[in-house]
């Protein structure tokens, strides 16, 4: 059973718990002796870890997505947590809780499921909702998006967390059709469950979170415009115009050329389903940001790359002030201050000159007659 988790390690206290291997490195010391580098990983979330000896005996007995048994020292280096292993044996699969390992929603999936099933059946656009049926019908992507998650680090970065963020997409498209109007909800709504479709085929996440050949050549955005094409390819009299409007937002979604988008959004629907998926990203971004941040005892995170910003923990903010940590035996005062120092001696003032004239003599009686008397 795992001990410890990420987001439970102490700093400067030893500890012996198991991880998954999310990346591994075997660098060289100056001295040409190898080293590890790795970053390790749980439900909880990653830690950067090392090993400086003995690496030898063991460099080659793991690899990535492998779980491992870890001795260590937890520790804060340049305001980050890191790991210093001592000891690494590789686990086999059946001394693992695969739960303890891979982070997954918090909602329960098949609830999720059945809540994306009943959206489906309510759309009244019978072109829009043959459509997804179609694609669902199929056992294994259906499957595969149940399990996917939204993105590999940035939002939802979790099992299950695709139909999370789509779910909570749906939402922000009917609140937000009701107030807009004139727009084409159930567009908007097929948009929110297919526009992030080909996660399925991007991202890997049998074990650790990566990127696919097919992820890293052609990306989401464009695969998932090619498996919505030839699904619609098989439904018969499918408007094409329809097809080009879903496909533009599919296409759109990520708002601008820099980020990954052939092409901005250029109508309603599209527009604002671009903002609805920015903000749910990023307001999920900074939920997990700070729910993960590994010293609560601070107002703010550290710095989180995806927002390019550190984020304020408001409830640590408005709580009471931290108790100052009291030293366990405070050290003796030195011989010197156990007795009170007398304050100093105001300066006094300087002596006047020996009066060497007669002009002399009358200047010293002038300045003695002006002095305060005791």
């Amino acid at each position: 059973m795992k001990v410890a988790f990420v987001n439970t390690l102490v700093p400067s206290e030893t500890v012996t718990t198991q991880f998954l291997v999310i990346h591994k490195e075997i660098r060289q010391k100056k001295t040409g002796e190898p080293y590890l580098m790795l970053v390790l990983g749980d439900r909880t979330g990653e830690i950067e870890a090392k090993m400086w000896d003995n690496v030898a005996e063991v460099m080659n007995t793991f690899d990535r997505d492998d779980f491992v048994k870890v001795k260590g020292l937890p520790q804060i280096y340049q305001n980050k947590q890191q790991f210093t292993i001592h000891k690494i044996r590789r686990l086999e699969d059946h001394e693992v809780v695969p739960g303890d390992y891979f982070p997954c929603s918090k909602r329960d999936p098949e609830e999720m499921w059945a809540e994306l099933q009943g959206i489906i059946e309510s759309l009244g656009n019978e072109h829009l909702r043959r459509l997804l049926q179609e694609i669902f019908a199929d056992a294994k992507l259906a499957a595969l998006y149940k399990r996917a998650p939204a993105a590999k680090s940035l939002h939802h970065a979790c099992l299950g967390g695709l139909v999370e963020h789509v779910l909570s997409l749906c939402a922000l498209c009917r609140m937000t059709a009701a107030h807009y109007q004139g727009l084409d909800l159930d567009l908007m709504l097929a948009a929110a469950i297919l526009h992030d479709i080909a996660n399925i085929e991007e991202l890997a996440y049998e074990r650790s979170f990566s990127y696919t050949a097919a992820g890293q050549l052609v990306g989401h955005i464009v695969m998932g415009v090619q498996l919505v094409g030839e699904k619609i390819h098989a439904i018969p009299d499918f408007p094409p115009k329809l097809k080009l409007l879903l496909e533009h937002i599919i296409l759109s979604h990520h708002g601008a050329l820099e980020f990954g988008s052939p092409k901005v959004p250029l109508f309603p629907e599209a527009l604002l389903f671009h903002h609805l998926d920015n903000l749910d990203s990023k307001f999920e971004s900074m939920r997990a940001a700070i729910e993960r941040d590994r010293y609560p005892e601070n107002e703010f995170t550290g710095w989180i790359s995806a927002l390019e910003r550190v984020v304020l923990k408001k409830e640590r903010f408005l709580g009471p002030p931290a108790a100052p940590v009291a030293a366990a035996e405070p050290a003796p005062a030195p011989a010197a201050q156990e007795q009170p120092t007398p304050p100093p001696e105001p300066p006094k003032p300087p002596a006047r000159p020996v009066p060497t004239s007669l002009f002399g003599e009358k200047l010293q009686a002038v300045l003695q007659s002006a002095e305060p008397k005791e």
